[in-house]
């Protein structure tokens, strides 16, 4: 059983329609990075997912239920925008009123729970408008576990994050989702730091889904580069153009050769034509790179 299968969903909003005919697939106990330029409707979708706007068309079966079923319903965590907290209360105090509005029986105990797997159970005491932006989102996260919830709809939670903060966050993702029962889709223009922690990923555009793949078939689809400095690098640009089909240069200098080529070929033609290499590496794109080549294809 798959956690989300979404079958041919639209969503228009007057004449605009935001979702066409989009298909999508999130397996239980994923990390689902959910991919897309501004506008292509990523939020869209999630908010039709949690109920929070009413669907066109189509179908939302979470858990291989109706998403508008009420116990399919009470599984979900939410964490759209921003959290609903208030900024004069504690972290502790914001939690348990929410989890008083949940009218959870075991309210203290997962509260405690809670903040020790996003990390903050050092800062319950502190006022949430005291809080750092990173604070307020793993909040937010708390908040949206509350009540044990089996699928995480996150939008952009690691917007603004410093270095330790999004370490802190992949750690957090990983912990929801290691029982296998639990998955998330969590979307973000960080494509860096998404691929460190997302096992599957679901690429739209224009409102319909254009790639899923999994975290291994993106690995498999990513291809290896050569990656140069020489001593002369408007002749070796030059050379390179010349015989391989695709040669960039990239933001650090480096001369990129695409081409299914061994380093080694690279070096000695160059050498044959009176350039020397001082530098050669060979790299593969990330996902960011994946996501830009398959933008440009207009798809």
């Amino acid at each position: 059983m798959n956690a989300v299968e979404i079958k041919n969903l639209s969503k228009s909003f007057g004449s605009k329609q935001a979702v066409r005919g989009l298909d999508m697939t999130v397996p239980m106990g994923a990390i689902y990075g959910f991919i897309g330029e501004n506008g292509s409707g990523k939020s869209t979708t999630e908010k039709m997912i949690c109920g929070l706007i009413p669907k066109s068309s189509g179908s939302i079966r979470l858990y291989g239920k109706d998403n508008t079923d009420a116990n399919v319903r009470a599984k979900l965590g939410v964490l759209i925008e921003s959290p609903g907290c208030f900024p004069e209360l504690s972290v502790w105090d914001n939690m348990m009123l929410q989890a008083e509005n949940l009218s959870l029986p075991d309210a203290k105990k997962q509260v405690i729970s809670i903040l020790k797997t996003v990390r903050m159970e050092g800062a319950a005491s502190n006022k949430y408008k005291n809080c750092s932006l990173g604070m307020k989102q793993r909040v937010g996260i708390a908040m949206a576990l509350l009540g044990n919830p089996y699928l995480l709809v996150l939008d952009e939670p690691l917007n603004g994050l410093d270095a330790d903060g999004m370490r802190i966050m992949r750690e957090v993702f990983t912990d929801i989702v290691k029982d296998g029962n639990r998955s998330i889709i969590v979307s973000s223009h960080l494509l860096g730091e998404l691929q460190k922690v997302a096992t599957h990923y679901g690429i739209i555009r224009h409102g319909r889904m254009i790639r899923e793949m999994t975290a291994q078939e993106l690995d498999a689809s990513c291809r290896t580069y050569t990656a140069l400095q020489a001593k002369d690098m408007s002749r070796a640009k030059l050379l390179l153009n010349s015989k391989y089909s695709r040669v960039e240069v990239d933001e650090a200098g480096y001369i990129r050769v695409y081409d299914p080529v061994p380093p080694e070929a690279v070096v000695t033609y160059l050498y044959e034509n009176g350039v020397i290499v001082t530098e050669i590496m060979t790299e593969k794109i990330g996902l960011e790179e994946y996501y830009i080549d398959l933008m440009k294809g207009g798809n």
